[in-house]
């Protein structure tokens, strides 16, 4: 059995690696090591994460996901949680979260028989799928209260749209000087191409 941690944040400006000591320990107090951490900067509603994809090819048949919460793993819709749960059962690997407490036997239970690890990834499964719709329902209620935000802003005359990130745009300005293409940039920076693209504009608008 290996332990894969999984630690993800939305932006840039998001420390991905902040639950690091908070999975370490916890591995540490059920006796295990974590064998390998993979860390991104990508929204939660995205299923096609560069680090998420390399930790399913990765993973073997008994191996462990560790998360601090299951939103860390998924704010997707329905089909898309179906699909990335599919793939992460066909290859027989257990999620262990740390704010789901029925999870966390999984840490300990790698040689237990085959009843009790049926009856183990049933329960598991359910709750996962219980927290999942809660994270997506948390993410889909925060867009809408921030779209009211925004309405009612704006028809006071007080919406300044969204603050330019300094930093993120002077790096895409330097890696567009360099000749990288704006797919490229996008995946170094960890953005999308169109805000790239937007970025560009503005660069050419000022040479």
């Amino acid at each position: 059995m290996f332990i894969r941690a999984y630690l993800r944040a939305s932006t840039l400006e998001q420390d991905a690696a902040r639950a690091k000591s908070l999975l370490e320990q916890f591995a540490k107090e059920s006796n295990q090591k974590i064998a390998s951490w993979f860390i991104e900067n990508e929204s939660g509603t995205k299923s096609d994460r560069p680090e998420l994809l390399r930790l399913l090819k990765d993973s073997m048949k008994g191996d462990i996901i560790l998360v601090e919460s299951v939103d860390r793993l998924s704010r997707l819709k329905r089909d898309d949680w179906e699909s990335l749960r599919a793939s992460i059962n066909s290859k027989g690997l257990r999620v262990v979260s740390i704010d789901l407490p029925t999870s966390h036997a999984a840490m300990k239970t790698a040689n237990s028989d085959e009843f009790t690890s049926r009856m183990l990834d049933a329960v598991n499964n359910m709750m996962l799928d219980m927290l999942a719709a809660i994270a997506r329902k948390d993410y889909e209620q925060r867009k809408e209260r921030q779209k009211q935000g925004i309405e009612k802003a704006r028809s006071e005359g007080r919406y300044k749209g969204r603050p330019l990130n300094e930093s993120m745009h002077k790096k895409i300005h330097e890696l567009i000087k360099k000749g990288f293409s704006v797919r490229k940039t996008a995946e170094i920076v960890g953005c999308a191409p169109s805000t790239v693209q937007r970025s560009r504009e503005v660069l050419l608008t000022q040479s």
